[in-house]
């Protein structure tokens, strides 16, 4: 039952958080877009969201903070000893 109760309350936080985002999004849009173009048009909120989607799509990702490529890279980094760290530099400069 608890088990249940948890997935129920995280898929409502974040349901929640795309309302806000959207929510943002359109408001964002609607206060900008029309005063910096003069034949923007307003947007409504499923247009909201579907922007929000092609932004994340575009330039995010859906994982944050670069994505699972950083991380992965960055957890290497954190395993090489000082000796392999400077190898990796010295490659990477003769490289470039």
């Amino acid at each position: 039952m608890r088990f249940r109760a948890r997935h129920l309350a995280k898929a409502l936080m974040i349901l929640a958080a795309v309302a806000v985002l959207g929510l943002a999004v359109m408001v964002l849009w609607n206060l900008l877009m029309p005063a910096l173009f003069a034949g923007s048009p307003a947007i409504n909120f499923p247009h909201a969201l579907e922007l929000l989607v092609l932004c994340r799509l575009l330039f995010g990702g859906f994982r944050g903070r670069g994505g699972w490529r950083v991380r992965r890279h960055w957890e290497k980094w954190c395993t090489m000893t000082p000796e392999e760290r400077e190898q990796f530099l010295n490659a990477r400069s003769a490289r470039f």
